[in-house]
């Protein structure tokens, strides 16, 4: 099968991801096969592929945004059928058995495996995976425009449910990209009020578009305070200017995986039980309820595909914030 391959970690204007012909290992008793129809692109990827992120396997094809079909099962498969539609996410496999899974929490496994990071992802034309980390996805979503939700919309909702914003609240949103864009219609459908702080006009109007109230750079000052606020750009400095908006008793929360350093912060900004939390990963109950949001609200994924072999490109993209919202590699 064709596959876009990373061999070494190296900045993405670099071109480290490698298109190559890659053997199809057989299917285990308790695997699916599934043939890749879409996958997206996402900043996690490109924190890999440059190394911000310790590799984990090398050589290693990234990806965990998987829309594709089951093509083949292992016989201790009992909930998947060949033909189904599957999405396949961050999440892949947990322990089941140390405390953080014990008490729910296995977003914290210590035994994790991720997709795309510690097995092999859907920058390629088939991925086999155990059947735990398969979901049936809806209908009435086109492959491409699914995937984004796979990553970007389920740790965009595990962040928006951690904030505990409520109707008629003000949810600010720093950083504007294929997370953001989906929480704000997460936001908006439940009555909450969007601020959105992006410096590129493109975010900036898309934002507008979805219906925030009010759109500016982190800059510029909002004219009422926030209830809530989730970072998804990953510059520390945000986490201060997020604390300077916020009311008594707010939240901001931490979205990315990775983040510049945060600097040095006046007690008074955390005083009045302003809290700051991060988000790690996701849960499968996260990824269930997402996929069940996105039957009740049909999300409008702002996407830009690329094929297979223009995975370099579309990071490169986005590392340069020149993505609208979400890209995604068609297969």
């Amino acid at each position: 099968m064709r596959a876009m391959v990373l061999e070494r970690t190296a900045p993405v204007e670099t071109s480290p991801l490698l298109l190559k012909e890659v053997a199809l290992q057989g299917v285990e008793d308790d695997e699916v096969l599934i043939k890749v129809a879409a996958c997206g692109v996402c900043h996690t990827d490109l924190h890999i592929v440059e190394g911000e992120l310790p590799p984990h396997k090398l050589p290693l094809v990234p990806g965990h945004q998987i829309v594709g079909k089951v093509v083949e099962r292992g016989k201790k498969v009992n909930n998947l059928e060949v033909g189904q539609r599957v999405g396949v996410p961050w999440i892949n496999q947990v322990c089941g058995v140390c405390r953080f899974c014990r008490q729910g929490m296995e977003n914290l496994c210590e035994n994790a495996l991720f997709t795309g990071y510690d097995l092999d992802g859907g920058y390629a034309e088939f991925a086999i995976f155990r059947e735990e980390a398969a979901y049936p996805i809806p209908e009435g979503y086109e492959d491409v425009e699914f995937a984004p939700l796979l990553c970007g919309g389920v740790i965009g909702y595990r962040a928006y449910r951690q904030s505990k914003v409520k109707e008629g609240e003000i949810l600010g949103l720093f950083g504007f990209g294929s997370s953001a864009h989906l929480v704000a219609q997460m936001a908006l459908f439940e009555g909450v009020r969007v601020f959105v702080f992006t410096r590129s006009p493109e975010h900036q109007k898309l934002a507008r578009e979805l219906g925030a109230s009010f759109v500016g750079r982190a800059e510029d000052v909002p004219p009422e305070k926030l209830d809530a606020a989730i970072i998804f750009a990953p510059a520390g400095h945000l986490v201060k200017v997020a604390l300077e908006y916020l009311c008594p008793g707010g939240r901001v929360i931490t979205a990315g995986i990775y983040s510049t350093p945060i600097p040095e912060l006046p007690y008074d900004l955390v005083y009045k039980e302003r809290c700051i939390q991060s988000v790690a990963n996701s849960t499968r109950k996260d990824v269930q309820e997402l996929i069940e949001l996105s039957r009740r609200l049909h999300f409008k994924t702002q996407i830009e595909v690329f094929p297979l072999e223009e995975a370099n490109r579309a990071l490169l993209l986005l590392k340069e914030s020149k993505i609208r919202a979400s890209a995604v590699l068609s297969i």
